[in-house]
């Protein structure tokens, strides 16, 4: 349990910084602040860190996140973990994030439509 909530604590703290930082990346102020007022009100915090989880991570995700991530929609779940892949300590293995990224989104649509 201990090791979970740490976890949890860990990517709670990942979401906080890329928010902090979000003018710094390379897409326009403006942009970026619609982009995260339009995407981070669409899915609850307990499945944004849970796709986070799964994603960078070796996170379990959990089904009834799946529906949060569908209507987030794929512009804003592409975007949002582009964002922190796109970070300076994760440089050389965007392509591995950006592939399980693709996996969970096809995975929920999937789930989504048997729902």
């Amino acid at each position: 349990m201990a090791k979970l909530s740490s976890n949890v604590t860990a990517l709670f703290i990942v979401v906080a910084l890329v928010c902090a930082f979000v003018p710094v990346l390379s897409v326009e102020e403006a942009e970026a602040k619609s982009l995260w007022d339009t995407c981070l009100f669409k899915i609850t915090p307990k499945c944004a860190l849970n796709i986070i989880a799964v994603v960078f991570g070796n996170g379990t995700l959990i089904e009834s996140c799946c529906h949060d991530l569908v209507q987030e929609g794929k512009v804003c779940h592409d975007n949002l973990i582009k964002y922190i892949a796109d970070r300076p300590s994760l440089i050389g293995r965007e392509t591995q994030y950006l592939k399980k990224r693709d996996d969970v989104w096809t995975h929920c649509v999937s789930i989504s439509k048997t729902a």
